[in-house]
């Protein structure tokens, strides 16, 4: 049987950074690794985050169009039928920050997937300056990973006060509290510089499963819940693109802004990949993109949003 983890936790917490470090630690150990991202607006940014780990003893799958209601049941049972057949000892999965996790197991269990995976670990990250603004299916969707979760991972711990870290740790604690549900016993948590994860702490995390939870189930349309809006064949200068993503990530009138994703062509003909959020505006030089950038939220404002980019050339 192919043990299958899954990353789970908010879009931008730090799924696809862990998943490098954790990836590595696993190839290290002589294993066989698959990565399923499950690309939410079917731009593939984060696969750029793990170019450098891929190789023969990691493969990097995508599962395109994240945002389609029926892509987190027909199109990753598809790609783990296709990944079966790789001899993977661990395929680790990344279902996006917007789905219930109950759906991705209900999946693994349907022919012919029961009969070559097994769940091994959930683990989930968590923003240690995580945004307490939330709506109700955000809190759900917090509550219900973490619940489920073997090991729950604090991001950015090193960027936060004590005090700061603690305001987070207690949101998460009265989420699960208002929605009745029940940190489980002997869940792993790690609340620490993830450049100071021992060998012992990945093994730890590599072991520490997952945790059924008894809760009252919230439904929720996540093609609703979370809108993405797509803009097409820009050319902004890279401060300009920097500057203006951390403005609309800032003002509630274009929504509830979770991140901005993309590829842009810079006017000297080079192009560049951006990954942003609240936290860090990422830019990196690619060989070649597509002109495309994707704005993710709550209640999106296209109007408002396209204020800043407009149709002008800066």
């Amino acid at each position: 049987m192919i043990q299958i983890d899954l990353i789970t936790g908010f879009l931008g917490s730090g799924k696809t950074t862990f998943i490098r470090r954790y990836a590595k630690y696993l190839i290290d150990q002589g294993l066989n690794i698959g990565i399923l991202e499950n690309d939410f607006g079917a731009v593939n940014v984060d696969a750029m985050l793990l170019q450098d780990i891929l190789g023969d003893n990691c493969t990097l799958e995508m599962v395109a169009g994240g945002c389609d209601a029926d892509c987190h049941r027909r199109r990753f049972k598809t790609k783990l039928i296709a990944m079966g057949m790789c001899g993977y000892d661990r395929v680790l999965v990344e279902p996006s920050g917007i789905f219930d996790m109950d759906e991705f197991f209900d999946a693994l269990h349907e022919e012919p997937l029961d009969r070559w995976y097994e769940i091994g670990n959930v683990i989930t990250i968590i923003d240690a300056a995580l945004d307490q603004e939330l709506s109700k299916d955000s809190r759900y969707i917090l509550a219900s990973q973490t619940a489920q979760a073997g090991t729950v991972l604090y991001s950015h711990v090193q960027e936060v006060s004590p005090a700061q870290f603690e305001e987070t740790r207690q949101f998460v604690t009265g989420v699960m509290d208002e929605l009745h549900m029940t940190l489980p016993a002997g869940q792993t948590v790690f609340q620490k510089d993830w450049d100071k994860l021992t060998t012992q702490d990945f093994r730890q995390i590599m072991s520490s499963g997952y945790h059924g939870a008894d809760y009252a189930k919230l439904w929720m349309d996540s093609q609703k819940t979370y809108d993405s809006l797509y803009f097409m064949n820009m050319e902004f200068t890279e401060d300009f693109l920097r500057k203006s993503c951390r403005e609309i990530l800032n003002d509630p009138a274009c929504g509830k802004v979770f991140r901005i994703k993309g590829f842009q062509k810079l006017p000297d003909e080079s192009w560049i990949a951006v990954n942003a959020t609240l936290k860090q505006t990422q830019i990196h030089p690619i060989a070649v993109g597509q002109a495309i950038l994707i704005v993710i939220g709550e209640n999106l404002n296209r109007e408002a949003i396209e204020g800043y980019w407009g149709r002008s050339r800066p």
